[in-house]
């Protein structure tokens, strides 16, 4: 018994020793056929093809998510256009709201503009610098809700007497817009809050820009009465 074990064991170790030798025959014959650089190709090839799968793995389920935060944040837009703010930042109990929107999904679309919306409620509630958080977190490649965004950046600021802030904010607002229906109104608040800032010269720079830059604008007139009182006023 104990002499057949023995055998077993040879036997067994033989086979590890054929198949470890077969394999690494196998793949120096690969080696040798396709040569180093080829060779290095193909585990690269390799490394690429398993990378596409996870990202195509990740991005399914990343668009999976966005497609359930979209389903969820329509309820909470319906409220806020209904003015029911409190519904809209909580959710009703079936719903969420965007705050919850906000935690759950995070890194999709539709919690970026939760943020936005979540933004405006804590602006209109008075919670300047909670507005400021959520702000400051939405971004977006559409010029008019990035220029709202910036303009309401600009408000909360204003509401905290921070009024370089502001004003830095309203420009930005009217940069990425850039014509002659919203710039205008954007530029006045930049004047504004220069003047509250007690920095006449940068408020003539904002309303020169829109008599330099929007002519046809509705406020172009009125940039122009202003533009010739801040000159008066810096040239004292």
């Amino acid at each position: 018994m104990r002499a057949n074990f023995q055998e077993m064991a040879k036997n067994t170790t033989e086979e590890a020793k054929s198949v470890k030798y077969t394999s690494e025959s196998s793949i120096d014959s690969v080696k040798k056929e396709l040569g180093p650089m080829g060779f290095i190709g193909v585990i690269a090839g390799a490394i690429i093809i398993i990378g596409a799968s996870i990202y195509f793995i990740l991005e399914q389920g990343k668009q999976k998510k966005n497609a359930n935060a979209q389903d969820e944040l329509f309820q909470a837009q319906y409220y806020f256009e209904q003015d029911s703010l409190d519904l809209a930042m909580n959710g009703d109990g079936r719903n969420l709201g965007f705050l919850d929107i906000i935690d759950i999904y995070g890194s999709t679309s539709a919690a970026n503009l939760a943020n936005f919306y979540a933004g405006a409620i804590y602006l209109k509630q008075g919670n300047f610098e909670a507005a400021l958080d959520h702000l400051n977190d939405f971004s977006t490649s559409e010029v008019l809700a990035q220029g709202r965004a910036y303009e309401l950046r600009g408000d909360a600021y204003m509401e905290l007497g921070q009024y370089s802030d502001a004003a830095s904010q309203y420009e930005n607002a009217a940069d990425a817009v850039d014509d002659k229906y919203f710039s205008p109104a954007y530029l006045f608040k930049a004047a504004l809050a220069h003047e509250n800032n007690s920095d006449n010269n940068a408020a003539l720079r904002a309303v020169s820009k829109i008599v330099d830059n929007y002519f046809g604008a509705s406020e172009y007139n009125e940039a122009r009465k202003q533009k010739a009182r801040l000159e008066a006023l810096t040239s004292r």
